[in-house]
């Protein structure tokens, strides 16, 4: 009985076209559906076999992601995060598009083309060449993909174990800088800290003005030895009457004091994928909050451009009109950011979060717009987005980002970053009325931190 049924396929009656054309349909289609079942069928069984496993063990991983992203998100996470993990799937991807390319091939082969009925001989070919080469081009293309995210997190996360969150949340200090600045005298052009829920993603952003003074380290730096009273506050290590080394000593001032001229009071920095500078930094914003950050991502203002541009635009709403270059006397302005909402190229963008000469909160106005591009890009990077253009994503963000952030916490935070889009960003900015950086009382400024720390906090579950 099995014969008669395999008889059609693997010995037709060549000398019957109408049975040849059907017969070249169901194969091409068969090789498709379940690649390597037309070598079972009619060809070469043992490739044909191999196909099948081949196909059959790309199902069962796909279910098993599936299951895995379903029932157990945080770890499927963390495995697919693994570079040793990436780069087998990578090898895997190219190999399959290889073999889909042999079996396609073989089966248009196994067809007979010159025994179809003439009609038909250019369709089959055509649908042949096509269900070929689009799978066997889009396996490709998404190994290329899986090198380009290979390599971006190779180049941008350390190797470290994990770090359990402080009080149930995630403190990141994210500095701003531009490119050109010098590295070892680096002042931070934007400076906040995202306190981040470790069950529900919930998100407070603390906004700290760069040119906070006296700003207190926490108790135990050891830059709190060197100005017990503050930054710069006399009396301190200078005398009495006080000073740093920075000149101004304000609060973007203490990387450079610490980078440049007390690097051994942070002698293990460099070593955990950090740096003296931004260790005396993170000191200093814990003071000013009574957060404790457990990780960095300095990022490169002028890299916006090409990520913004990489995904196509942002949409902001731009609520006045800001000029592009110039100084305060409105010498040398070069364009303008229309007022609207818009999709800002990533020029436009760089422009409307680093202009201060055309707001009149100047440094605030400023402070707030490079917080609303921040939310904006995150909100474009969504899923669809990111996987359309993530190889000029991937590219952008190597050039974007330096972080402290160990690798092993990747599936963490993304899967953080999947539920924090549920929540709407609390905003804590340390700006007048609410704060007054000119004479700065920093007792407020852990009030308006613990505040905005329980908004973004999930209610307490009554006992």
């Amino acid at each position: 009985m099995s014969l008669d049924l395999e008889r059609p396929l693997r010995n037709p009656d060549q000398d019957s076209p109408p049975l040849m054309s059907k017969r070249a349909r169901w194969l091409v289609v068969l090789g498709f559906l379940l690649p390597g079942s037309a070598q079972v069928l009619s060809g070469n069984k043992r490739l044909g076999r191999f196909g099948l496993g081949a196909t059959f063990a790309l199902i069962a991983g796909l279910i098993l992601a599936l299951l895995g992203f379903l029932f157990a998100r945080v770890a499927t996470l963390t495995f697919f995060t693994n570079s040793i993990v990436l780069l087998i799937i990578q090898i895997l991807l190219f190999g399959y598009a290889i073999l889909w390319v042999v079996l396609g091939l073989d089966t248009l082969r196994l067809t007979r083309i010159v025994k179809v009925q003439r009609g038909w001989r250019l369709p089959v070919a055509i649908l042949s060449i096509v269900l070929t080469l689009v799978p066997a081009l889009g396996a490709a293309w998404a190994g290329t993909t899986v090198d380009a995210g290979r390599n971006l997190l190779g180049g941008l996360f350390r190797g470290a174990p994990a770090v359990a969150p402080i009080d149930g949340r995630y403190n990141i200090l994210l500095l701003g800088t531009d490119a050109g600045a010098d590295r070892e005298g680096l002042r931070p052009d934007s400076i906040s800290l995202v306190s981040i829920d470790a069950e529900t993603g919930q998100s407070t952003i603390v906004g700290l003005p760069r040119d906070l003074e006296g700003v207190p380290f926490a108790e135990k730096s050891p830059m709190a030895k060197m100005h017990p009273n503050g930054f710069g506050v006399a009396p301190n290590e200078y005398g009495e009457g006080g000073g740093c080394e920075v000149g101004h000593c304000i609060l973007n001032g203490v990387y450079a004091e610490a980078e440049l001229f007390y690097p051994e009071l942070y002698p293990n920095a460099k070593k955990n994928g950090s740096s003296p500078g931004l260790e005396a930094t993170k000191d200093a914003v814990e003071g000013v909050t009574g957060l404790k950050p457990q990780f960095y991502v300095l990022v490169n203002m002028d890299a916006f451009e090409s990520l913004i541009d990489a995904l196509g635009g942002v949409e902001i709403d731009v609520k006045e009109r800001l000029p592009i270059g110039g100084d305060q006397y409105g010498n040398g302005i070069t364009g303008w950011v229309e007022p609207g909402k818009r999709k800002l190229t990533g020029y436009e963008a760089q422009w409307y979060a680093r202009s201060r000469y055309g707001s009149t909160g100047g440094d605030y106005d400023r402070m707030a717009r490079q917080r609303e591009l921040q939310a904006a890009i995150l909100a474009q990077m969504n899923p669809s987005n990111v996987l359309l253009r993530f190889q000029e994503v991937a590219k952008a963000g190597n050039e974007l980002v330096e972080t402290d952030l160990p690798d092993s916490m990747l599936g963490r935070f993304v899967d953080l970053a999947t539920k924090a889009r549920e929540h709407q960003p609390v905003s804590v900015e340390l700006v007048p009325p609410a704060f007054d950086p000119e004479a700065p009382d920093y007792a407020v400024a852990r009030q308006l931190v613990d505040e905005g720390v329980a908004k973004a906090s999930p209610p307490k579950q009554k006992g």
